[in-house]
This record gives structure tokens, C-alpha cells and sequence, in this order.
């Protein structure tokens, strides 16, 4: 077997279920049971990702090819020139499809990582998507956390990293917005980011996975392609990774794609044409469907806008709270453990959230997620809404 295996951390779910499962038969089964544990989007299917499923039943009797459709490539291309306002990035050499961003990450990070170098690094941000943590491990890498904490203000802090660590490190994990806080890296982070990886020639990979659930309709989030733009950088060595699960509420898809840097692109359609995850035909168009509508998005965002402006004014009766700029979590400080506070909200009042610890490591002596829960507004406003009320009766019970 994989002897990198037995490095890996159990999967954060895995661990909420031990966390929760001494107290699942003694639970409040008088309250209905509310999960804002995962960010799995609840909002309606696009129609028109129905209909394309329908009208195209039959792509799935063809194999599919691993560089995708040329209508596909082209339907990405122009939605990033629009939303960004870009130059369109050439579909036939710089962009690939994939089956969502956990494949795509974990993918991608074998193409890059050379374990044959000397102890190659990967940087993650912590907390963090596990995923980047896993693929680096399997690729042969040791990981590098650089905390997201309250004190930097959840932003990345890269003066904090050695150069004798810069120097070892061929990827950085960037995620923007942010996964918990909800943060969006500004031009002067990315100027730093870009400087960094043109001194020590590391590769950015972006994962912008929530980069259309903005809550502020006039302030789209700043991606990495238009940061490179408005900075008057090229590609080279940036990888951005999208995804229509959270943009389209179609998480079961398994849809998104990469563009970038062209080598890497190159080189990552080599390793996918062995990795076996080519998009078949059906999940195509339903994608060009998604990707070519964008009144489904905006009434997505207002959904979540709604659910903010009710659920945070509740919330602060009781513990402060900070509206993110974008994703749809919010990432409280708790007043007792992270653990203890998940277990006895589930355990009094049917309510799931995750530790805060569960998406962090302990680095340095710091787990920047102890004493913290991350709940996801995905459900109904109305079972949001109710969520906020438990936790208000919660958090006054054992102030």
C-alpha cells in the first residue's frame, strides 16, 4: 500500500461524525434538525441546466474527449473576458475542463510537484479545503501552513513565511474568496503573491470556487486573472480553478475549469488524459448552459443576501459578528471550545456546525481555528433564521 496514505488527517465530516455520534440518540429530537455543516448549496437547479441534461441524454453513449468540447472551452473563455473584463483567454491552449475543483486540485497538484527535488514544499493557507493539504502529501510534498487569523484580519500574511521556506516551495494554495472567512485577497496581496512566485518560481494555484457568491451586488470579487491584468503580469505560473457547484447550485454536476499558464495546462492535459476524468458530453452542455446564464446567479446572490441581513442581526444579540465580503459562511469565535460548543448545540437544540479546529492544523504551537465554527446559509432563510435563534438561546444558556 501507499505508505503516504497513513499520513493522511481523517476527512473534517469524518471527524464531526465521531465528535456528534455519543450524543446522536439523546439529541433535542423535539426541534427539527438543522445542517449548516457543509457548504452544500440548496438553492434551486438552474432550468436551464435541466433542460441541456435533458436535450443531451444521449452524450452519454460516446466517450468523451479529455480536452472537452471546443464550445465549452470557447463558452469559459468568453465568461472570463466579461467577467472580468479581460482579454479572452485562448480556449484551444489555455483552458481544460474538469469534474469539479476537489478532482481538479487534487489533480493538478500531482502535475506540478516534483518529489524527485529536495524537500518540496507546498504552502497552504490554514484553515484550509483539506483537499490542498491531501494532494500535496500524495504528490510528495510537506505542507506549510500560513495562519488566516484574527490577527492579520483573516488576510494572507506572506512576510510571515522564510525565505529558506519560499526557496523549497514549487505551489501555493490561494483561495479567494475565502474558505471559512470569506475573505477576498486584494491587488496589493496578489502584487506580493505574483512578486514572490517570479523570485522563487513557484506555482499559484487559485481556487475561486465562490467567486460569484459576492454580497455586495456592485463589488464583484477581484479573481487572479484580472489582478494579473490590472497589474500588467502574464500567466506564467498561475493556475485559476473554477467551479459551477456553488455558482449554480448544481454541487452533483461535478463541473469546472482551469486556465492559466499554458505550459502547466499542456502538461495537465497529459496527465489527464491517464487520470480518466474527461467531462462526458451531457455534463458539457449542461455547463455551457450554466456558464452562458447569469440571472440564475444574481438571484442566487440575493438569496444569500437575504439570509445575511436576517441571520447576522439575530446572531449579534449574542456574539459579535462580521459580515464576509463574499462565500456564503460566517466564521464565529465561540466563548468555549470549538468542540464543546458543536456538540452540545447538536446534542440541546438539532443544530449541526463545524470546529473551527476540524478545518485548521496545529502549526507552530497555533491551531487558528481553535475556538471558532464555520456555518454554512445554504438551507431554507426560514431554517437559517431558526438555526440563529438556537444558537442566540444556546450561547445565553452557558454565558
Amino acid at each position: 500500500m501507499n505508505n503516504k496514505l497513513s499520513k493522511l488527517h481523517p476527512y473534517p465530516f469524518e471527524k464531526l461524525r465521531i465528535l456528534l455520534n455519543p450524543v446522536e440518540k439523546i439529541k433535542n429530537i423535539k426541534l427539527h434538525q438543522i445542517d449548516l455543516s457543509i457548504g452544500e448549496p440548496k438553492h434551486a437547479t438552474p432550468d436551464c441546466v435541466k433542460l441541456a441534461i435533458k436535450k443531451n441524454l444521449e452524450g452519454i453513449s460516446v466517450y468523451p474527449a479529455t480536452k472537452g468540447s471546443n464550445k465549452f472551452r470557447e463558452t469559459v473563455s468568453q465568461w472570463i473576458a466579461k467577467r472580468y473584463n479581460i482579454i479572452a483567454p485562448d480556449p484551444n491552449n489555455d483552458i481544460l475542463p474538469v469534474l469539479g475543483s476537489k478532482e481538479a486540485l487534487f489533480s493538478l497538484t500531482q502535475t506540478i510537484i516534483d518529489s524527485n527535488n529536495k524537500n518540496p514544499l507546498v504552502i497552504c493557507p490554514n484553515p484550509c479545503y483539506q483537499i490542498y493539504e491531501g494532494a500535496a502529501i500524495l504528490a510528495g510534498a510537506d505542507v506549510y501552513y500560513t495562519s488566516i487569523n484574527e490577527n492579520n484580519k483573516f488576510a494572507y500574511n506572506l512576510d510571515e513565511i522564510p525565505s529558506n521556506i519560499l526557496k523549497n516551495t514549487q505551489l501555493l494554495f490561494v483561495c479567494s474568496p475565502g474558505n471559512p472567512t470569506g475573505n477576498v485577497i486584494d491587488l496589493d496581496t496578489w502584487k506580493k503573491i505574483f512578486n514572490l512566485s517570479e523570485k522563487y518560481g513557484f506555482v499559484i494555484a487559485s481556487d475561486e470556487c465562490y467567486s460569484e457568491i459576492y454580497l455586495d451586488e456592485k463589488k464583484p470579487t477581484l479573481g487572479a486573472l484580472q489582478a494579473a491584468s490590472l497589474l500588467n503580469k502574464d500567466h506564467n505560473k498561475l493556475i485559476v480553478l473554477s467551479s459551477l457547484s456553488k455558482r449554480s447550485n448544481v454541487p452533483g454536476l461535478r463541473s469546472g475549469f482551469v486556465v492559466g499558464d499554458r505550459k502547466i495546462i499542456n502538461d495537465f492535459l497529459l496527465y489527464r488524459t491517464y487520470h480518466g476524468s474527461a467531462m462526458s458530453k451531457l455534463i458539457s452542455e449542461a455547463s455551457i448552459a450554466a456558464w452562458s446564464d447569469e440571472q440564475h446567479v444574481i438571484e442566487n446572490r440575493i438569496l444569500y443576501r437575504k439570509k445575511f441581513s436576517e441571520v447576522i442581526p439575530i446572531l449579534n444579540k449574542a456574539i459579535d459578528i462580521n459580515k464576509p465580503e463574499a462565500s456564503f459562511y460566517l466564521w464565529i469565535k465561540t466563548p468555549i471550545s470549538d468542540e464543546i460548543f458543536a456538540k452540545e448545540l447538536y446534542k440541546q437544540y438539532n443544530v449541526k456546525v463545524i470546529p473551527g479546529s476540524f478545518l485548521s492544523r496545529d502549526f507552530n504551537g497555533i491551531n487558528p481555528g481553535k475556538n471558532y465554527i464555520r456555518i454554512a446559509l445554504v438551507d431554507t432563510i426560514e431554517d437559517c433564521v431558526e438555526a440563529a435563534n438556537r444558537m442566540v438561546s444556546f450561547i445565553n444558556s452557558i454565558s
